[in-house]
């Protein structure tokens, strides 16, 4: 049952409606068909947020399941972030060329004393999309500067997602950017297996991964020509392609074969990055140190929008210096003091209220929780248990594994019913999300796992 917010003063009825015939005319959202904000099944008009919980403008408040967009690490409304942006938008809220404010040289630095490699150096973008492309771009212009100009192309994961600027979207291919609708894409990109022992090719069942698509990597490398290969990109973990946990030895042997050849490995921990996995990153996990990384979201807990490309010291140091040797690329917004601000404010709270650890200990449990699930005939697997990320996998036939046709519309039946259910997520290719702020209690996990029961008992009726 959807509950009331009582800490939200409702707009009255005339000024929601309102808005929602201006934004029905002139809002353009994301990912979704526009011009539909009714109650049923449109895009919500909300007005406050506080911890896991988003208060709509009519009075209703939703469980944000996946954390906005796997970004609210520390949960909404903390007035913590409000009061340094304040203070930092009071000092000097853009730095014009040539110049740099305290915000974001320190949280460059704070950045890098938790990185896997403490010496690295920090490149500010405004989100994670450019952060990817600055990452492409610097690991081409480290190969140029080692004196491998010829080392250009990226091989990538089928499935993944990179991002929705042209060249990040076509190194994953993933079904929100189809490549067919946007095609011709990025030269020199190369796709190869992704992990994902549910229906791993490469895998003689469940669990039992031989490590074929590590080796594949190695194979495709060598068929390219490794003189030609500049980079390998992919996810810690392949979220977009259903949070799919590699085996143990899945990236120590990416770390190898990269190694082996001289190509950079580039890790996207945009969603995994500040303590989605229990761990403050996600190759953590592995003890495996990437080339580069990519971040964003997180690192303001998606208060204000920012990014970073983050080199190892082998990488950056490769760049030092004047002429052809410096590493040429600006983005407007990077390194924005005002971001920065938020991001040392964030990384603070995350800190004192040790909200890495409760991700690791509340994922444990959530994962255990989610277990139940199972009960339901459509449940064919469930996935996570590395923290406060998870999945829920429906099927046709459990034994086979069988999907369910587009024509079931699985997607819109899961969406419908979450929002029924109060929780604001997403139901995506049979998938249901579970990805919520790392601030989540055990009562509020509890129902999380309650609701979303009632959410699989509504979609099996309808199929």
């Amino acid at each position: 049952m959807v509950s009331k917010s009582k800490a939200t003063k409702r707009m009255d009825g005339e000024k929601i409606e309102e808005l929602k015939t201006q934004g029905e005319a002139h809002f353009w959202p994301h990912a979704r068909a526009t011009g539909d904000l009714s109650d049923d099944t449109g895009v919500k008009l909300v007005e406050k947020a506080e911890g896991v919980w988003v208060h709509a403008a009519d009075g209703k408040k939703y469980f944000d399941v996946i954390s906005g967009m796997w970004l609210k690490n520390i949960g909404h409304g903390r007035k913590e972030i409000a009061d340094a942006v304040y203070k930092q938008m009071q000092d000097v809220s853009y730095t014009p060329g040539g110049t740099v404010a305290p915000a974001t040289i320190k949280l460059a630095a704070k950045v890098a004393s938790i990185s896997p490699d403490k010496d690295s150096r920090v490149y500010f973008v405004s989100g994670g999309s450019e952060a990817v492309e600055t990452a492409i771009k610097m690991a081409k212009k480290y190969q140029s500067n080692v004196g491998q100009p010829n080392r250009y192309k990226v091989i990538s994961r089928r499935q993944s997602y990179h991002g929705a600027t042209h060249a990040a979207m076509a190194l994953g291919g993933h079904l929100v950017n189809r490549l067919v609708d946007y095609g011709p894409t990025m030269p020199g990109n190369v796709h190869i297996a992704n992990t994902g022992s549910y229906r791993c090719a490469y895998c003689a069942e469940k669990g039992q991964c031989n490590l074929q698509c590590a080796k594949e990597l190695e194979r495709t490398i060598v068929h390219e020509n490794p003189s030609t290969v500049a980079a390998f990109i992919g996810e810690p973990i392949s979220i977009a392609a259903g949070i799919h946990i590699p085996h143990p030895d899945y990236w120590p042997s990416i770390r190898e074969i990269c190694d082996k050849y001289g190509v950079v490995m580039i890790a996207d921990e945009v969603i995994t990055g500040f303590g989605r996995t229990g761990k403050m990153f996600a190759t953590e996990q592995w003890k495996v140190k990437p080339d580069i990384f990519t971040v964003a979201k997180a690192l303001t807990s998606g208060y204000l929008p920012i990014g970073a490309a983050i080199a190892s010291k082998k990488i950056s140091d490769a760049m030092l210096g004047e002429g052809d040797q410096t590493f040429r690329h600006l983005i407007t917004f990077g390194g924005n003091p005002v971001s920065c601000a938020a991001g040392l404010a964030n990384l603070e709270i995350m800190e004192k209220e040790k909200v890495v650890q409760n991700s690791a200990k509340m994922g444990e449990y959530l994962f255990e929780q989610l277990q139940t699930l199972y009960e339901h005939p459509t449940v064919g697997d469930i996935r996570g248990g590395m923290g406060l990320i998870a999945a829920v996998e429906l099927v046709k036939d459990r034994k086979t594994k069988e999907s369910f046709p587009a024509s079931a519309k699985v997607d819109a039946k899961l969406g419908d019913a979450m929002m029924r259910s109060g929780m604001l997520g997403r139901g995506f290719n049979s998938i249901l999300f579970f990805s919520p702020p790392l601030t989540t209690t055990k009562s509020e996990a509890d129902w999380l796992v309650k609701q979303a029961d009632k959410v699989l008992t509504e979609v099996e009726n309808q199929l």
